[in-house]
């Protein structure tokens, strides 16, 4: 069963595994029916789309793509749910309707809800602004004594 199917994009690990300082994204299973095991560790971005041939869906995979080292900066972990008819706990949870990003903060909270692809800069820019972001930019610098 297809519930949630995390996209593990060569792109991400080609790039994120070779910069420093930076963790690879972070695999889950397909199994995942709650976000509250990443509470405090990961930005997830959660991706539906009633099919993966859904044009929406397929445009937000290679922004994805294009900017993974940003997003890996910024501790985001991407799943995809492409399976309405599944009925996983995760779109009961965010009621997408056809295509949606959600972009969840480490607190668990819902931050953003999108109906239509939305870029990895103007992602990484609505992270950046996040209270918890703030403190990790803030902490970065003291340690890298900036």
């Amino acid at each position: 069963m297809k519930r949630l199917l995390p996209i593990v994009l060569a792109g991400f690990f080609g790039q994120a595994a070779n910069a420093e300082d930076v963790d690879p994204f972070a695999f889950v299973g397909s199994d995942v029916s709650d976000l509250k095991q990443f509470v405090w560790e990961k930005r997830p971005i959660v991706v539906f789309a009633d099919s993966p041939n859904d044009p929406n869906f397929g445009l937000q995979m290679e922004y994805l793509e294009e900017r993974a080292q940003a997003l890996a900066e910024r501790d985001v972990i991407v799943l995809t749910d492409t399976d309405p008819a599944a009925e996983g706990p995760l779109r009961e949870a965010l009621r997408p309707r056809g295509f949606m990003l959600v972009l969840i903060g480490k607190d668990g909270g819902v931050k953003l809800r999108k109906p239509f692809p939305w870029d990895v800069r103007e992602l990484s820019r609505t992270i950046d602004k996040m209270p918890v972001r703030q403190r990790e930019i803030r902490e970065r610098r003291g340690t890298d004594g900036s």
